[in-house]
């Protein structure tokens, strides 16, 4: 397999959507491509770090405040223009 071959099926190896063919010859490209490796690496840490950032939640007064100076900034350049 070729770095732009594994580039191609990164998302499905990811997944583990690949038939085993496959998945072994990304496994074997992977033990010596440091730079796929990289990608892989990275590409998984940003999707770990996306989820992780979806768990998040502002707490409800807090929230609120915001919303409130959203509506006051855009009433406020409402009233400008």
């Amino acid at each position: 397999m070729t770095c732009e071959e594994l580039l191609r099926y990164l998302s499905d190896y990811i997944d583990h959507n690949l038939d085993e063919a496959l998945t072994a010859a990304a496994q074997e490209h992977l033990s010596t491509c440091h730079n796929c490796r990289v990608m892989l690496d990275t590409t998984q840490q940003t999707i770990f770090l996306f989820r992780e950032q979806g768990k998040r939640t502002i707490p409800a007064a807090r929230r609120q405040r915001l919303f409130d100076q959203l509506q006051d900034a855009f009433l406020q350049t409402k009233a400008d223009c």
